[in-house]
C-alpha cells in the first residue's frame, strides 16, 4: 500500500544489503592482497550490512531474496580469497575455506529446498551471522589454519543439521 513505508524499507534493505556486498567484494580484495586483518574488518562490517538488510528484509520476498543473494557473494568472494591466498602459504587453511564455502552452499541450498516442499527450516540469520563472525575473528587474529578448518566443519555440520531436519518432518 502506498505511504505505508514498504518502498522506503524495502530501499532501506536493498542498500544495506548492496554495501555488505561491496564490502564482501572490498574484503576479498585485501585478503588477495594479503591484508588479511583488514580483510577481516571490512568483513565484520559487511556482516553488519548482511544483518541490517535481512532485518529490514523481513516480510518481503523481494528483499529477502536480494539479502541472500548478497550473503553468497560475501561469503564466496571472500572465502574463495582466502582459499587462493593460503593455496601455497598454509594448504589446510586453503582447504578449510574451500569446505567452507562448499558447506555453506549446500546449506543454502538443503534450506531453500526445504522450505520449498513446505517444510519449517527456521531462521537461518543468526547461523550465518556466527559463520561470518567467526571469519572475521580469524582473519584478524591470524588463526587461519585451525580457524578455517573448524569454519569447514561447522559449515558441514550446519548442512547436517538442515538435512536432519528435514528428514523428521519427512518421517512425521
Amino acid at each position: 500500500m502506498a505511504g505505508d513505508g514498504t518502498g522506503r524499507r524495502r530501499g532501506w534493505a536493498a542498500a544495506a544489503s548492496s554495501l555488505a556486498a561491496a564490502a564482501g567484494l572490498v574484503a576479498a580484495w585485501r585478503v588477495l592482497a594479503g591484508d588479511l586483518r583488514l580483510g577481516g574488518v571490512v568483513v565484520a562490517l559487511g556482516g553488519l550490512g548482511l544483518a541490517a538488510g535481512r532485518a529490514l528484509a523481513e516480510g518481503d520476498l523481494r528483499s529477502r531474496l536480494f539479502a541472500s543473494l548478497a550473503d553468497r557473494v560475501v561469503e564466496g568472494a571472500v572465502l574463495a580469497a582466502v582459499a587462493w591466498w593460503a593455496r601455497e602459504r598454509e594448504p589446510a587453511a586453503a582447504a578449510g575455506a574451500l569446505v567452507a564455502l562448499g558447506g555453506m552452499a549446500i546449506a543454502a541450498y538443503i534450506r531453500a529446498r526445504g522450505e520449498a516442499l513446505g517444510y519449517r527450516m527456521g531462521e537461518a540469520s543468526a547461523t550465518r551471522a556466527v559463520l561470518l563472525g567467526w571469519l572475521a575473528v580469524v582473519l584478524l587474529a591470524g588463526w587461519e589454519r585451525w580457524g578455517l578448518v573448524g569454519l569447514g566443519a561447522a559449515t558441514v555440520a550446519v548442512a547436517g543439521a538442515r538435512v536432519r531436519r528435514v528428514v523428521r518432518q519427512e518421517r512425521r
